[in-house]
């Protein structure tokens, strides 16, 4: 159980921030938002929501948002973000989003499923919150990965993953995973004049050795149809008494597709009420 709680647990917020503001953490962000890129397909206005630390990454991919949210989890702290505006920043528990069912249409977890103490809670919480056909971006550090076995970065941290094994768990938590990209393939330098390798190396890396990238990223969407679980007391009490924040907007989408919806048609794969 020991070994099980360290590798669960959170990187510190203040690691983070300073870790992105460094040299190597500004050029390991400008190289998962470029393979990013491929995979991030337009969704028309988009309710987007990153849970973990996403800020680098919402400040590229936020601007087409309806909506963008910053979720950060309890046991690693929370910063204000957007920088200079207005807070759209919540602290949360991975298992327990406060948004309505079907409330938002992109997910962007990174520096998230690692951490997890129920990687598989932390999906079935994401696939609550997903309308029906929702994405879900998971940007995981890579067991066969450099990067993964360095402490001086926070893709050092947490679970590392392998492509099979995040396909497997996505596969059970009801989720079709749809593309694959990797991203870190030059080594996490200490020394700031060999950062100017960094393009070079991520650009020959990907052709010569993408099986050790530092991560690995994965597309998935929602399926529709699932098993419905049976809630506890406790949990419809719990979920009762939270404040649930849904975006502006989703709750009227919501009625018009209740309102489409035959009268003798279950919800398919809703256990919770709707917000």
């Amino acid at each position: 159980m020991k070994g099980r709680r360290a590798l669960t647990t959170n990187a510190d917020i203040i690691d983070l921030r300073d870790f992105y503001q460094s040299a190597l953490g500004m050029a390991a962000a400008r190289a998962v938002s470029l393979a990013l890129m491929p995979v991030w397909k337009p969704i028309s206005d988009e309710r987007l929501v990153a849970v973990g630390y996403g800020g680098p990454f919402l400040d590229r991919f936020a601007s087409d948002a309806e909506r963008a949210l910053a979720f950060m989890p309890a046991g690693q702290g929370a910063i204000s973000w957007p920088p200079g505006g207005a807070s759209m920043t919540a602290l949360v528990g991975l298992e327990d989003l406060p948004l309505g069912d079907a409330s938002v249409d992109r997910i962007l977890a990174v520096h998230a499923l690692e951490f997890a103490e129920s990687p598989e809670d932390f999906l079935n919480e994401v696939w609550r919150v997903l309308a029906p056909g929702g994405r879900v971006v998971l940007v995981v550090p890579n067991r066969r990965g450099v990067w993964a076995r360095f402490e001086h970065t926070p893709f050092g941290s947490g679970r590392p993953w392998s492509r099979g094994q995040l396909q497997r768990l996505l596969r059970s938590a009801m989720f079709t995973p749809a593309s694959l990209s990797e991203a870190l393939f030059f080594p996490p330098f200490r020394r700031r004049s060999l950062l100017g390798l960094t393009v070079a190396l991520e650009t020959f890396g990907r052709k010569a050795w993408p099986v050790f990238a530092g991560v690995v990223i994965v597309e998935a969407v929602k399926q529709l149809y699932r098993g419905v679980p049976v809630a506890s007391r406790a949990m419809e009490r719990r979920r009762a008494s939270k404040p649930v924040l849904v975006p502006a907007g989703a709750g009227a989408r919501i009625r018009e597709r209740q309102e489409r919806q035959p009268a003798n048609e279950g919800e398919a794969g809703c256990s919770y009420p709707i917000a």
